[in-house]
Parts: structure tokens; C-alpha cells; sequence
């Protein structure tokens, strides 16, 4: 996947955001055993557009909608690929989708990472699973730009060396010379010479200025919130670590009130935000 500077932040107008409008898959693939990328493009053949963390609603006629976030542009920026778990009805059906099949889709929606305040500090990722999908594009974002002044420092963990995704990407962002990049996994299997740990083991190892540094973190809230403990006893401060949520989103626009957080709306106040803003919020259990 080419690396692919980015717009940063996109407002969908009325009708993008609540009436779907015909996609085509030009492209589908397998990433792991039951997680499938697609390379879909408007029907019209306008350029689609898109920030980094944002997400789309993708709708299956027949079947339902479901929000997912963007994973990548595509290499020739006529389509964005979004990566998928057959986890449900939709889901897997958006996951049955082949070359040529149709989808609603509306979008984009939410607030995405915060990728212009990182022009000249450091700047540390961390992913666990599927996480890695929705901060893919801020990764890449902050890489392609190579007059930062900042270092770049990813870490992501996988259950297995199986289930590790974007391999290519991965590969290609440590040797691009422009980040620090360390991948573990929860169990070994036969010939992984890699890291084993939770993903929090290994980030001890980065360097960076916690003084001005910025954090991006996605994957299971526990790890997420094992993952912000430890920076903020690194001196990073909780208005400068930034994680993402996908609680129970359902109409994508902050009408249904499914993924009321507080007086928060994750949806339309989100999925990002910055640990300041929802610290408080993350104590209360979910009904």
C-alpha cells in the first residue's frame, strides 16, 4: 500500500451523512482468518475524500448498516479501503461482498485524529488487533511527511503471529527511516522471532519528548486503558494522548443516542478523543 499524505479533517454535507449513496467494490481481499479489506469508490467517480480516524456507515441492502472505519486510500486515490471482522449479520455480508458488488455508503462522519498538531513533535502509536486499522491512515499521514520534525514510534500487538495484520505496511514503515516501529504478539508460534507481551511490555522502549509529544492509541479499551496509564507515567499529559472508541454506534449522526457517553455522543463528538474529555466518562459502566 502506497504511503499517502491525506486530508486531515472532512465534514460530510447533509445528504452524505443520512442518505447512502452507491459504492462498487473494485477490490477484496483476505487479511487474516475472518478479517477482509475492501477497495470500494463512489459509482459517480468523484474523488472520495475522508480525514484520518474518521468512518463511514456501510449498508448492505437487505441486511443492515454498520459504521467502519476507513483503513486506507487507495493506491490511485479513487477509493478507500476499509478493513472488516465478520462478526455479525452485516458484517459478514459486507465481507461475502466480491469485484463488481454494490454498497450503500454514508459519510465521511466523526472526528479523526488529530494529525496538523503533529507537524513538529513526537509522535507515538500504539494498536492492538483491528485497532490498527483506524489509525493506519494517520500512520501513513505522519510518515509520507518528511519535513516533521518529530520521531515516529509504533507499536502493535497481535494474539498471534497469524493474526498480525498489514504486514506489508509494517515492514515498509520500519525501513522508510522515518519510524521506530516494534510489533508483538500475546503467544508465539513456530518461527516467530519477534517480541512476546502485551502490547504495554514493549512500549517502555520508546524514546520520545513527553514534554510535547502526542498519542495515538486504538484497540481493546483495556489494553487502551492499560496503554494511556502507562503514558501518562511517562509525562505525557492526558490532553495530549488521543484514543479512539466504537461503542454500540448505530445511526452514525448523534440521533439515536446508541452510543451516549456521558453527555458525549461517540459518533459525532468521536470516535476520537483527546483522554482529557473522556476520562471520567470511561468509569461508568455501560448498561
Amino acid at each position: 500500500m502506497a504511503t499517502t499524505m491525506i486530508e486531515t479533517q472532512i465534514a460530510p454535507g447533509p445528504a452524505a451523512a443520512t442518505i447512502p449513496a452507491p459504492w462498487v467494490v473494485r477490490n477484496a481481499w483476505d487479511e487474516t482468518a475472518g478479517i477482509r479489506s475492501l477497495d470500494i469508490a463512489p459509482a459517480d467517480g468523484s474523488k472520495p475524500q475522508f480525514g484520518p480516524g474518521q468512518f463511514n456507515m456501510l449498508y448492505v441492502p437487505g441486511v443492515g448498516e454498520i459504521p467502519i472505519s476507513v483503513s486506507a486510500i487507495a493506491e490511485d486515490g479513487k477509493g478507500l479501503v476499509h478493513t472488516v471482522r465478520a462478526v455479525g449479520a452485516v458484517s459478514s455480508a459486507i465481507c461475502e461482498l466480491t469485484e463488481g458488488d454494490w454498497l450503500g455508503v454514508r459519510g465521511p462522519l466523526g472526528r479523526g485524529w488529530p494529525v496538523d498538531a503533529a507537524a513538529d513533535v513526537d509522535v507515538i502509536v500504539v494498536a492492538g488487533g483491528l485497532g490498527l486499522a483506524p489509525v493506519r491512515p494517520a500512520i501513513q499521514h505522519v510518515i509520507a511527511d518528511r519535513d516533521r520534525g518529530g520521531r515516529n514510534v509504533v507499536f502493535y500487538g497481535a494474539r498471534t503471529p497469524s493474526d498480525i495484520l498489514f504486514r506489508e505496511d509494517l515492514f515498509q514503515w520500519a525501513v522508510s527511516g522515518n519510524a521506530d516501529v516494534r510489533t508483538t504478539v500475546d503467544r508465539d508460534e513456530p518461527g516467530w522471532n519477534g517480541n512476546v507481551g502485551v502490547v504495554t511490555s514493549v512500549l517502555g522502549r520508546a524514546e520520545f519528548d513527553a514534554g510535547s509529544a502526542l498519542a495515538f492509541v486504538c484497540g481493546p479499551e483495556v489494553m487502551m486503558r492499560f496503554t494511556v496509564f502507562d503514558l501518562l507515567s511517562r509525562g505525557l499529559t492526558a490532553d495530549r494522548i488521543y484514543i479512539s472508541l466504537e461503542r454500540n454506534m448505530h445511526c452514525g449522526i448523534g440521533l439515536c443516542g446508541h452510543c451516549q457517553l456521558g453527555p458525549k455522543f461517540i459518533c459525532t463528538d468521536g470516535p476520537v478523543f483527546a483522554y482529557s474529555e473522556i476520562a471520567e466518562l470511561l468509569n461508568v459502566r455501560q448498561l
